[in-house]
């Protein structure tokens, strides 16, 4: 007997700002794939967030492409999941006014995030980059999403959703779900090839590895790659942050435990472990980098897949929308 019940929403996106990294694709979108068959997955390419720091417009439109195609590349299926770009969808910037009439100048002068870029674009701090945690919590609340797959540097972000979800419920009755942070057990966090402390970025080209590198600027990244003055290969997050980077990258790579290849490298030094790890990489995305290739020539595809997910997203969206409005006491078109 089929059942009735509805499947928990997941709502997720990454910013066209730059290039898709293995940080992205091991921490985030590999765990999106293995959502799609358990959950309701509504997956955005948020453009909208992108221009917060001042971009150029024929690279923003450039990355939104590759990110799209990327997406389907590493295995989010357009029929299972909707995939969506932010700034077709009008209803995100509506939603992000209506909400930030009820979100706290305190509230949002206290987010992390925005100290931090505030010190990165000191000669261009916004009211955009100020409010980017109102269209946020948009983005999370006009899908009704029960689940926000974040890392722990995002959390902030969906509490500051709650909080205004909450605070908008209980002015006008039960409106939006209040979404939970969903930090996936499978996520690997990868770190800088160049500073293992930090996570690994696309601000930083050296440090990482892009889903669409050549081979041979793989092989070169993990050759530089930071390590230690031992010769060990072996786990401690502490006293061996670039060893332990390295064999987190190996085993998310490769499907084997630490344990095992901390045993395969016993004894064979540092060389002959980078080189195993670039090469185990280069195998992993060889594949994403060939799809997605295969993909940006057919345009037409890829646009067809675009406005069906608009289409699907706008459909959802609006009906939250036409919810608030009547709640705030707006006219109905």
């Amino acid at each position: 007997m089929e059942s009735n019940v509805r499947k928990k929403r997941i709502f997720s996106g990454i910013q066209p700002s730059g290039e898709l990294t293995l940080g992205s694709y091991m921490g985030a979108i590999k765990n999106w794939v293995a959502l799609q068959d358990e959950y309701d997955c509504v997956y955005c390419i948020v453009d909208l967030h992108a221009i917060t720091v001042r971009q150029n417009p024929a690279d923003l439109r450039r990355r939104a492409m590759e990110q799209l195609a990327q997406y389907i590349a590493c295995g989010l299926d357009p029929e299972k999941s909707i995939l969506f770009i932010q700034s077709h969808v009008p209803q995100h910037a509506e939603l992000s006014w209506i909400l930030g009439c009820y979100t706290q100048f305190g509230e949002l002068s206290r987010m992390t995030q925005f100290k931090q870029k505030s010190q990165q674009h000191a000669d261009n701090i916004t009211a955009g980059l100020f409010t980017y945690p109102v269209l946020m919590a948009a983005d999370i609340l006009l899908y009704q999403a029960d689940l926000v797959p974040v890392g722990e540097d995002q959390k902030q972000h969906v509490e500051l959703c709650r909080d205004i979800a909450q605070r908008f419920n209980g002015v006008y009755s039960e409106t939006f779900v209040l979404p939970e942070p969903f930090i996936p057990k499978m996520g690997a966090r990868i770190m800088s090839l160049g500073n293992p402390m930090n996570k690994m970025s696309k601000s930083d080209p050296e440090g990482c590895v892009y889903l669409l590198d050549r081979p041979e600027d793989i092989r070169r990244k993990f050759k530089r790659a930071v390590t230690d003055s031992e010769t060990s290969v072996r786990f401690d997050k502490e006293a061996k942050p670039g060893i332990s980077n390295l064999l987190t990258i190996y085993c998310a790579s490769t499907g084997k435990t630490v344990e095992e290849a901390e045993a395969e490298f016993a004894g064979q030094g540092y060389g002959a472990f980078k080189t195993a790890v670039g090469d185990a990489v280069i195998e992993l995305m060889r594949p994403v980098r060939e799809e997605t290739e295969r993909l940006l020539a057919d345009k037409a595809y890829l646009e067809s897949v675009y406005r069906e997910g608009a289409r699907r997203a706008q459909y959802l969206a609006g009906k939250t929308l036409a919810k608030v409005h009547r709640k705030v006491g707006f006219i109905a078109r």
